[in-house]
């Protein structure tokens, strides 16, 4: 993790954000979505949705990069955990996406520490996240930053093939916090 510098996402890292989540898709969700779906995915169309929703809201969605030696090399967005249309007092992990080249060097870690911090600190009782049930590693790699599933699953459909996703949930209140990090 050493090197890791998070800050806020800038308009001008929209590029380099959309191709870090493409190349995420097309190799985390190989094998759990159709091929010709994740084929189809296009960073510039991406970095135009980035572009588009930067500086709108209310501010309560918070888009993190992780830099490594000035580069961008990771994204994570998190905000109001959403029940429906209605928003509740807990937070929700939007997405989180590493360079698939970097994988293996902290960088998801120092993105999701951050992301649990600053949701903490904003008095969020709990973080949620969806994730696909058959994404092992992702799996893991929440389970080690302390989330467990808690039961709730959502169908999710991408060109006809079900990829169910099942909610992981972390407590942030000093009573249900524990030690991790």
């Amino acid at each position: 993790m050493t090197g890791v510098h998070i800050r806020e996402l800038k308009v001008d890292d929209c590029e380099r954000v959309a191709e870090i989540r493409v190349g995420g898709w097309r190799t985390a969700y190989r094998g759990l979505m159709p091929q010709s779906y994740l084929d189809a995915l296009s960073v510039p169309e991406d970095a135009a949705r980035h572009r588009a929703r930067f500086g709108q809201g209310d501010g309560s969605v918070v888009n993190l990069v992780a830099e490594r030696e000035g580069e961008v090399v990771g994204w994570a967005c998190h905000g109001p955990y959403r029940d429906g249309e209605v928003r509740t007092s807990d937070a929700e992990l939007y997405a989180i996406y590493v360079d698939p080249e970097r994988y293996g060097e902290g960088i998801g870690h120092a993105l999701l520490k951050e992301s649990v911090r600053r949701c903490r600190a904003a008095g969020h009782p709990r973080m949620l996240l969806w994730v696909l049930r058959d994404n092992a590693p992702a799996r893991h790699f929440y389970e080690r930053a302390g989330f467990t599933a808690d039961g709730a699953q959502e169908p999710f459909e991408v060109e006809g093939v079900e990829v169910p996703e099942v909610r992981y949930a972390r407590e942030l209140t000093d009573a249900g916090q524990g030690t991790r990090h």
